[in-house]
C-alpha cells in the first residue's frame, strides 16, 4: 500500500467539504424525464383513474393505479401506508372508500419533522361524475404523480435527518378529498409538517393560445395564514403579516433555490393561494395550519385538461401524453427533489418575534431549537418581495440559552419585516416574525384569568 506523506495528509484533512448547493446538484442529477415518461404512460394505461372508478379491477381504474404506485414505492425499499376514509358528498353520491398511497422515508435524526411531496393520482373528463370514459390524466395530474414517484426513486438511495413523505392522492377532482385525508393522517401521526409541496399540472409548457414557456414554473402561496386568521386578524392589522404566512416563505425559498441551482428554471411567485377561483390539495393542509404551496406550470392549456377525448373543428381536446413536455417536467422535478433534500437536511425553522416600538433598534427573539447552534436573521423592506441576501449570523457555540435574541442596532422596526432561519450547513425556510408567521399550526393563547 502506498504511504501518504504528512503534507498530503494535511491536505486531505483540510479539504473543504462540498457546499450544500453542490451536494444538492449532485442529488438531483439522476432525475430523469425519460423515466417519468414511462411512469405517465403506465398511469395512462389504466384507462381512467376517476375516484369513483373500480377499486377491484386489476388493470383499469383507481384501485389498479394505487396498487401499482404502491409497488413502485416498495421497489425503492420504502414502507408504504394507505390512509383511507369513507366519503359521501356532492361529487361522491354514495358512500365510497377514498384512499391515498404514501411512502415514508424515516429521518435518521428528526423523524417527526416531515416534508411532503404530493400529486393527485385521480383523473377526470368533462363531466366530473363520469367515471367510465377514458380519462388519461397525463398532465393533470399524471405529471405530479410521476414527480412524486421519481423523487422517491432518487432520494430513497440516500438518508436524511428529517422524514420525507411521498404521496399519491385520490379524490382531488371530487373535492380535494385526498388532501383532506392526508392532512388528517398527518395530524393523527403527530407529525411536525414543515413543508408540503403540492405538484398539480407540472408537465406541459404550451398554452391553448399558442404561447409557450418552459423557463418558468409558478409557485402559488397564501399571504396571511388562513388557519387561525379570525383570531390573528387584529394582530395582523396592527403588526403586519399580510405577506408572511409560512407558505409564502416556502415560495421565497423555492425561488432562491431555483436561482442558485441554475437548472434552467425560474420561479414565478404567484401571491394567491391558488389559481383564480380554483383550488388544489394543498388547501386542506393550509386549513389545518400546515405550511403548503402549489407548484404548477407557467402556462396552462385548458383544451388539454378536464376534457372528453375528441376533435372538434380541427382542434384536439383531451389530456394525453403526447401533449406533455418531459424535459420541462424534469426541471420542475429537480426543483422539488432539491427542496425535499434541503428541507429534510436542515433543522426546522424557529418561531421568532420582534420588539422595538418607539426605538431606533430592533430586537429579534426566538426560542432555541435543541441541537441547533446557528441561526440566520433576515430582514427586508416592507415593500420588498424577498429577503435580503446577507443575514445576520447568530452562533451560540453549543451553549444556546433557551431564549435567543439578536439586537439590530439602528434598524427601525417600523420599516422592515424580520425573519429567522435555522442553519446546520443547510438553511431552513425563513419563519417571519409576524403574527401567524410560525411554521407550526396557530394555537390561540389561553384567555387571561378573571381578576
Amino acid at each position: 500500500m502506498r504511504k501518504v506523506g504528512l503534507f498530503s495528509c494535511l491536505l486531505l484533512v483540510a479539504a473543504a467539504p462540498p457546499s450544500p448547493d453542490a451536494r444538492l446538484k449532485e442529488i438531483i442529477a439522476p432525475v430523469s424525464g425519460a423515466q417519468m415518461k414511462q411512469t405517465v404512460a403506465k398511469l395512462v394505461s389504466f384507462g381512467t383513474r376517476h375516484t369513483l372508478s373500480s377499486q377491484a379491477d386489476p388493470k383499469r381504474g383507481i384501485g389498479a393505479a394505487l396498487t401499482w404506485t404502491e409497488g413502485q414505492f416498495k421497489s425503492f425499499g420504502l414502507p408504504t401506508e394507505r390512509p383511507c376514509d369513507t366519503v359521501t358528498g356532492k361529487r361522491v353520491p354514495t358512500p365510497t372508500r377514498v384512499c391515498d398511497m404514501i411512502a415514508v422515508q424515516r429521518g435518521t435524526e428528526r423523524p417527526n419533522d416531515v416534508v411532503i411531496i404530493q400529486g393527485h393520482i385521480d383523473s377526470r373528463v368533462t363531466d366530473v361524475m363520469n367515471f367510465t370514459s377514458d380519462a388519461p390524466g397525463a398532465n393533470d395530474d399524471g405529471s405530479g404523480t410521476a414527480a412524486v414517484i421519481e423523487a422517491a426513486r432518487v432520494l430513497s438511495k440516500r438518508q436524511f435527518p428529517g422524514t420525507i413523505v411521498y404521496a399519491a392522492l385520490s379524490g382531488e377532482e371530487q373535492g380535494l378529498l385526498g388532501g383532506k385525508i392526508l392532512a388528517q393522517y398527518a395530524k393523527a401521526q403527530g407529525w411536525n409538517v414543515v413543508t408540503v409541496l403540492n405538484n398539480d399540472i407540472i408537465g406541459n409548457s404550451c398554452s391553448s393560445d399558442g404561447y409557450c414557456n418552459d423557463k418558468h414554473v409558478r409557485v402559488l402561496s397564501e399571504g396571511p395564514r388562513s388557519q387561525g386568521q379570525a383570531e390573528l386578524a387584529a394582530q395582523t392589522h396592527s403588526l403586519g403579516g399580510e405577506n408572511d404566512a409560512p407558505s409564502r416563505n416556502i415560495s421565497r425559498y423555492l425561488d432562491s433555490l431555483a436561482d442558485r441551482l441554475n437548472i434552467g428554471l425560474d420561479v414565478t411567485q404567484i401571491w394567491r393561494t391558488d389559481r383564480f377561483s380554483r383550488g388544489g390539495d394543498h388547501i386542506p393542509f393550509l386549513e389545518m395550519g400546515y405550511p403548503a404551496a402549489r407548484i404548477s406550470v407557467a402556462v396552462e392549456n385548458y383544451d388539454w385538461q378536464h376534457q372528453d377525448l375528441r376533435t372538434e373543428n380541427g382542434k384536439v381536446y383531451g389530456d394525453t401524453i403526447d401533449h406533455m413536455d418531459f424535459p420541462y417536467l424534469e426541471k420542475v422535478t429537480k426543483l422539488n427533489v432539491a427542496a425535499l433534500a434541503a428541507i429534510a437536511s436542515a433543522p426546522p425553522p424557529p418561531e421568532p418575534r420582534v420588539e422595538g416600538g418607539v426605538s431606533t433598534d430592533t430586537m429579534v427573539i426566538w426560542d432555541s431549537i435543541p441541537g441547533v447552534d446557528t441561526y440566520l436573521v433576515f430582514k427586508r423592506r416592507t415593500d420588498a418581495a424577498n429577503w435580503e441576501a446577507a443575514p445576520v449570523v447568530v452562533n451560540c457555540s453549543h451553549q444556546c440559552s433557551p431564549k435567543m435574541e439578536a439586537k439590530l442596532e439602528r434598524v427601525r422596526v417600523d420599516d422592515w419585516v424580520f425573519g429567522v432561519a435555522s442553519y446546520n450547513g443547510y438553511t431552513s425556510p425563513v419563519a417571519s416574525a409576524v403574527p401567524g408567521g410560525s411554521f407550526k399550526p396557530y394555537v390561540a393563547p389561553p384567555p387571561e384569568p378573571v381578576k
